[in-house]
């Protein structure tokens, strides 16, 4: 798989995750401890969910998020939106849930802004273009999200992550992160509609895959 090689991609660009990643910890650290003590008496341990995904050039890394459910179960484990609590919705709402990736972006596993990451069990049903968002490290904002958020389907978020990919710059970068917190604030395409995404080829290959 081909590295993009730009000076800005490969050096600056870095450079300036881990700084504003830092800075992000040592200003936010008191935030952190609040959501961390509610989480915990709300939902119990572990506070912290971990999750495998897929991140530059396909690599696999361990993503971190505040956990947003519960550990209900009737025998097996309740669906998600049954396990969901309120401070959790919450999290999801205000995207605090987020604020734990900034460890990843100390690590190097992802950037500040990059296409997300998505799950390592989708890596085998990518398309020859959709496995081209894994050439920049994944983010914790990206285009995709500035352009509907959740409520689009995969293959326009694919897309937007391509464009990305193709265009990637110090001007996109900050259009896409003062454009994410204004749409984090204004807490639009929160939720997405399940009908739109019936029908969305990259969501049928991961029904395949599931069966």
């Amino acid at each position: 798989m081909e590295k993009r090689n730009s000076v800005y991609a490969k050096y600056i660009k870095r450079m300036i995750d881990f700084l504003i990643a830092l800075i992000g910890m040592i200003v936010i650290w008191p935030l952190f401890l609040i959501i961390y003590i509610i989480a915990r008496f709300n939902m119990g341990k572990p506070v912290i969910f971990k999750q495998r995904r897929a991140g530059y050039l396909e690599r696999e890394f361990t993503i971190y998020k505040f956990r947003t459910m519960n550990n209900k179960c009737n025998g097996d484990l309740l669906p998600d939106e049954e396990r969901l609590t309120k401070f959790g919705a919450f999290l999801r709402k205000t995207s605090l849930d987020e604020i734990p990736q900034l460890v990843n972006i100390l690590k190097g596993d992802i950037a500040l802004i990059g296409p997300r990451p998505l799950l390592v069990e989708y890596l085998p049903i990518y398309t020859e273009d959709e496995r081209k968002r894994h050439l920049v490290r994944p983010g914790l904002f990206g285009l995709a999200g500035v352009n509907g958020r959740n409520n689009q389907s995969w293959d326009s978020k694919f897309r937007y992550d391509l464009q990305y990919v193709e265009n990637i710059s110090f001007k996109m970068d900050c259009y896409i992160f003062f454009k994410c917190i204004a749409i984090v604030l204004g807490q639009k395409d929160i939720y997405c509609e399940p009908e739109k995404l019936e029908e969305d080829s990259f969501v049928k290959r991961v029904k395949e895959i599931r069966l």
